[in-house]
């Protein structure tokens, strides 16, 4: 077997395990890494490369697609050179670029979940932890966007203020309040503890609250339709 079919052989045995994989590495970045970084406590730069990896290699066995694979490497190469550019020559350019390219990582990401989420086919458990993961991914995307809204204009959300810690500007604390403000605007929780003020910043609220309400009535919809269209062309009507 050439390098392609073993390539494609390992994409057919990873695709749907790949997704329940993704989700658990969302989750611990999400709700473990995330506050554990914004309270000001060292991570592993191992670890966070290993997660970086693991999102690369679930992209590589979800999607065959040259296209998909660039963007993902192309988002990759955007969010290290713009953190460097941050560092080393700080300007509303490299905030552009740094949350430019973990806005083109996560995009990809999603159009590459949802095209195994909504393919035809039976509806396995891997596949509805998948919808899960685009959900999840859905507030990371808006998590970015909230960022560079706010790096650009620093008064666009009211109640929000940079996030410090003992050596100066904390961009971690920044991250997981901006993911706070992601997620209660995603489930239309609305504390109301932060409000967004700049036009930008409401318009992408807006957006963001009316996906919220949106995808799980359209996943449920599909999945239905998926798990429907799976029994008639087995034709067994249900019955095992």
């Amino acid at each position: 077997m050439n390098r392609a079919g073993r390539l494609r052989a390992w994409q057919g045995r990873m695709h749907d395990p790949a997704l329940t994989v993704l989700l658990i590495v969302q989750l611990i970045a999400m709700f473990v890494l995330t506050p554990i970084a914004a309270m000001g406590l060292p991570i592993p730069r191992a670890l966070v490369d290993l997660l970086l990896v693991a999102v690369i290699a679930v992209v590589l066995a979800l999607s065959s697609s040259r296209g998909a694979i660039a963007l993902a490497l192309a988002s990759v190469a955007l969010t290290i050179i713009g953190e460097f550019l941050r560092i080393t020559r700080p300007s509303a350019l490299t905030d552009v670029i740094g949350h430019g390219g973990t806005i083109l990582g996560f995009a990809t990401l999603a159009w590459v979940v949802a095209q195994a989420v909504f393919a035809g086919g039976r509806v396995t458990t891997h596949r509805i932890r998948g919808a899960i993961v685009l959900y999840l991914n859905f507030a990371m995307i808006f998590t970015a966007a909230y960022r560079l809204v706010l790096e650009l204009s620093p008064g666009a959300f009211h109640g929000v203020a940079v996030a410090v810690g003992p050596d100066g500007p904390s961009e971690q604390g920044t991250l997981a309040t901006m993911l706070y403000f992601s997620f209660t605007t995603l489930t239309s929780t609305g504390f109301g503890d932060i409000v967004p003020v700049h036009p930008i910043a409401r318009s992408l609220a807006n957006a963001e609250a009316i996906i919220g309400q949106l995808y799980p009535a359209t996943l449920l919809a599909r999945v239905v339709t998926l798990e429907l269209q799976f029994r008639r062309v087995r034709g067994d009507g249900g019955h095992r």
